[in-house]
C-alpha cells in the first residue's frame, strides 16, 4: 500500500480450499527488484532504491506479517515484477472448532 502511486490499484482475493485460506493483495506499485525479494521479509531490511527510499519506514512491517503468519502455521509469499506491482499471498489454516452460543 504504501509503494502503490495515488492513482494506482490495490486488490484484495480470497479463496479456500476447505483446509486453507489463501489472501491475496496486488498492487500496482513500484514492484520489487528479484535481489530484494528475500530481503524484504529480514528485521529492519530496506531497499536502497531511491524509490523505496522516499517511503517512511522502519521495515518492521513485513517481518512481523511473517512472523504472525507463521505462528499461525501459514506461509507468505509474494509475486514482484519491479515497476508493474506485488502480490502478497498469506496462507491460514481454515479452524473447524464449533462456537459456544450460549
Amino acid at each position: 500500500v504504501n509503494y502503490t502511486p495515488n492513482q494506482g490499484k490495490i486488490h484484495i482475493f480470497i479463496k479456500t480450499d476447505g483446509q486453507m485460506v489463501y489472501t491475496s493483495i496486488q498492487d500496482t506499485g513500484i514492484g520489487i527488484a528479484p535481489e530484494n525479494l528475500e530481503k524484504i521479509f529480514d528485521r529492519f531490511y530496506r531497499a536502497e532504491d531511491a524509490e523505496v527510499q522516499k517511503v517512511p519506514g522502519t521495515g518492521l512491517g513485513l517481518a512481523i506479517v511473517r512472523s504472525l503468519v507463521e505462528k499461525h502455521d501459514g506461509t507468505l509469499t509474494v509475486e514482484s515484477t519491479l515497476g508493474e506491482g506485488s502480490t502478497f499471498t498469506f496462507s491460514l489454516p481454515v479452524v473447524q472448532d464449533e462456537v459456544d452460543t450460549a
